[in-house]
């Protein structure tokens, strides 16, 4: 039953190739391809609706309706049948249009007088096109190969869409990728930046779509699939891959020698398709699919959709080659690993993902580089274009793609007092923290790679409050060797220059995941087998880290910290494993640390009330901000719903800041708070008016940070914060901040 299908649409396809070679405007291209369908298809009626926004549909040509409706006639997504084609991205086939569910008369087109319906979505890679709709007097249903054939056209219409051929006047006609686009995300890492984009996984451009030579076609594909096979294979066979990763590649095999997968594809080149354009309409078929999959078959179909890319690029030899990326690149991607985005360097402007979390790897990243972070900016890939210019406003989580000179003029000033604020900085950078009432206050930075080393001296941090040792387990595809860490470990300490640097121990588990270990299934990660959990159940591992801290300090100070303590008992069993890797280094002759100091994150907020001994046990505590703000107020921070809800300066969680430095004071033990609210300005002044002398933060917080302390009299402050609480305001932000514009 296909033979005749695929010889028609191959007939269909040749012909819609020549009108596509023709020299014509973009309306009149659109004009030949709806008589040359309906006159294929013998049909009265042929239409193409095209977007003219991302909620409207335009009537933009049209072979047997009202002329004098092209350019008028539009409609919302779900209404009427072309808009429901369009929002559901399914065909409709019906021959009696008028009683079906949704119908919509349109005076001005003078469709009433068509019976049967036949509408097939215009759609690239999941991005919504338009709508390329058939129509005839007669009541009939439309066979299913006329309903393929039409599929094609509008495939070929996407593509074509995609390439520009179809611009004229109207906005439904603009030149894709050519106006200024905004999108609103999140803040992932504040700062401003302007550059062009480059994107991380740039998308294939098919410009040769139909085929003569089916034969060499299903050649070239059959030898693209059988590369495709073998390169799974190699990395099924890769020793260093295990445990999750060895799941993911069986189901990219799995998808990789799927008779089903290939035989669609096949079908489509014997329908007249190129290798590539058929393997692009499988590829936009399976994204349809996704957006209504439950969530396991989503993830399936991704793989599916990675392997097609894959593919893809085998076919037309487009590939990603970072040795062209510009000075001002700002990186735009779906989604990123910290490995993928350590190999870029510190050199880009600015990154924006169309995912992502303000606790994913990659903002660990880009705040160690103190790197502008835009997240969860819908559709950023769909729009862009790599060299496109960009604006990224990582303060307030936009991005302007292609912006009018009127912003760029109003960003560039944004830019201007953010340099000359900067300058400000750099003249207090090697000025000691004493505010104005005489309080001093200790300025650390927060720190995981060698390279953010630098930024030591150039801030003026006194030290590292917090040096995230899981970064180095994280970016490789096995466990690193205790050679290894200990001498990164040592080299942290040289770049210090006697400096004190906190290496807080292995922090994994929650969201961040080693990607040698396999994923635990548990219902809420952030309260499950993480970090010292992990740490006193799986002792090889940790064993292994504190031989290479002792070794890397060799008779240096040491300071090592253990994260999230929930309770003393935890705090003193991991303190037991490090005095017996003391006693075993001292056994075996290496040099001991000169002196060593044992601290914990106090991240819980059952620690604040542990019993008086754990105060005095620790050497130091450090209060991670982050974590113990969404333990104390349930609200988790990778969820936008409710993170932002709560204020760091309200006067529950100001108590409770108020509470454990009162007991650290009371048992003699150093307390500092490290995390986000630590490197904002208004937040550190009110931490230090609760007591806190110590404060880390990312490196580009501390000048603002500072600049703020310097003048400030924290005596007056702590008034202010004590008169709201007294007064029963649930924050203390208001008041601090009329404190602020009026001294």
């Amino acid at each position: 039953m296909r033979a005749p299908r695929e010889s028609e649409s191959r007939k269909l396809l040749r012909r819609l190739q020549a009108v596509m070679a023709e020299e014509a405007q973009g309306q009149a291209r659109l004009d030949r391809i709806v008589d040359l369908v309906a006159d294929s298809m013998q049909t009265e009626v042929c239409s193409i609706y095209l977007n003219r926004d991302s909620e409207t549909l335009e009537l933009c040509a049209t072979h047997g309706l009202n002329p004098a409706a092209v350019h008028v006639t539009r409609m919302r997504l779900g209404e009427g049948l072309v808009g429901r084609v369009a929002r559901k991205r399914r065909a409709i086939n019906t021959a009696d249009a008028p009683a079906t569910k949704g119908f919509r008369y349109m005076p001005e087109t003078g469709e009433e007088v068509f019976s049967s319906f036949l509408g097939v979505p215009v759609q690239r890679l999941g991005e919504r096109l338009g709508v390329l709709v058939v129509q005839s007097k007669d009541a009939r249903e439309y066979s299913e190969d006329e309903v393929y054939a039409l599929e094609v056209v509008a495939m070929v219409l996407a593509e074509m869409t995609e390439l520009g051929v179809f611009t004229g006047e109207g906005e439904a006609l603009r030149p894709r990728h050519a106006q200024q686009v905004l999108i609103r995300g999140i803040t992932g890492q504040e700062g401003s930046a302007e550059g062009v984009v480059y994107l991380h996984d740039p998308r294939v451009v098919i410009s040769n779509l139909v085929s003569d030579d089916p034969e060499r076609e299903l050649a070239r594909l059959r030898g693209a699939v059988d590369a495709l096979r073998l390169s799974v294979d190699k990395m099924l066979n890769d020793p260093n891959h295990g445990g999750e990763q060895t799941e993911v590649l069986e189901a990219f095999r799995m998808f990789a020698y799927s008779r089903s997968w290939l035989r669609r594809m096949e079908e489509d080149i014997d329908a007249g398709l190129t290798a590539e354009a058929a393997v692009e309409k499988e590829q936009t078929a399976a994204r349809t699919r996704m957006k209504n999959a439950d969530p396991y078959l989503r993830d399936r179909l991704a793989d599916l959709d990675d392997l097609s890319n894959r593919l893809l690029r085998m076919l037309t030899g487009q590939g990603r080659d970072r040795g062209d990326l510009p000075e001002n690149a700002v990186l735009v991607a779906k989604n990123i690993g910290p490995g993928e985005l350590l190999e870029y360097g510190r050199g880009l402007k600015g990154v924006v993902l169309e995912g992502g979390s303000v606790g994913s790897h990659a903002a660990i990243v880009a705040r160690a580089w103190a790197v502008p972070l835009v997240l969860q900016a819908e559709g950023i890939t769909t729009e862009a274009l790599s060299g496109d210019p960009i604006l990224v406003d990582g303060d307030q989580g936009v991005v302007h793609l292609r912006p009018d000179e009127m912003v760029r003029s109003a960003f560039g000033e944004k830019l201007a007092m953010a340099a000359k604020a900067q300058e400000r900085y750099a003249t207090i950078r090697d000025t000691p923290c004493v505010t104005e009432d005489g309080a001093r206050i200790e300025m650390m930075m927060n720190a995981g790679l060698i390279a953010d080393l630098p930024s030591l001296a150039g801030s003026g941090a006194e030290g590292v409050g917090l040096f995230r040792t899981e970064l180095q387990f994280l970016t490789r595809n096995k466990v690193p060797q205790r050679g290894e860490l200990a001498r990164l470990y040592a080299h942290v300490m040289d770049a210090a220059k006697g400096k004190p640097v906190t290496f807080r121990t292995l922090d994994i588990g929650s969201d961040k995941v080693l990607p040698y270990m396999k994923r635990q299934d548990e219902p809420n990660p952030a309260l499950g087998w993480r970090a010292i959990r992990v740490g006193l159940d799986k002792r090889g591992v940790m064993r292994m880290q504190l031989q290479a801290l002792l070794r890397a300090a060799n008779g240096r100070p040491l300071q090592v910290m253990f994260p999230f303590i929930a309770q003393m008992e935890e705090y003193l069993a991991a303190r037991e494993h490090l005095h017996r890797e003391i006693e075993r280094e001292r056994v075996m002759g290496h040099p001991l640390p000169e002196a060593i100091r044992v601290g914990a994150m106090l991240e819980t907020p059952s620690l604040a009330f542990a019993p008086r001994r754990f105060f005095e046990e620790a050497d130091f505590i450090s209060i991670g901000g982050n974590d113990l703000k969404q333990f104390f107020f349930a609200a988790d921070r990778e969820n936008e719903r409710v993170r932002k809800r709560y204020d760091t300066l309200n006067v529950s969680f100001l108590s409770l800041i108020e509470k454990i430095v009162a007991r650290c004071e009371e048992a003699g033990t150093p307390v500092s708070f490290c995390g986000e609210d630590a490197g904002r300005p208004v937040e550190a002044l009110c931490f230090a008016a609760m007591g806190l002398r110590c404060l880390s933060m990312r490196p580009a917080s501390i000048g603002p940070v500072k600049h703020l302390l310097l003048r400030a009299n924290l005596g007056e402050v702590r008034r202010v914060i004590e008169d709201a609480r007294d007064e029963g305001e649930q924050t203390v932000r208001p008041a601090v901040m009329e404190y602020l514009r009026t001294r």
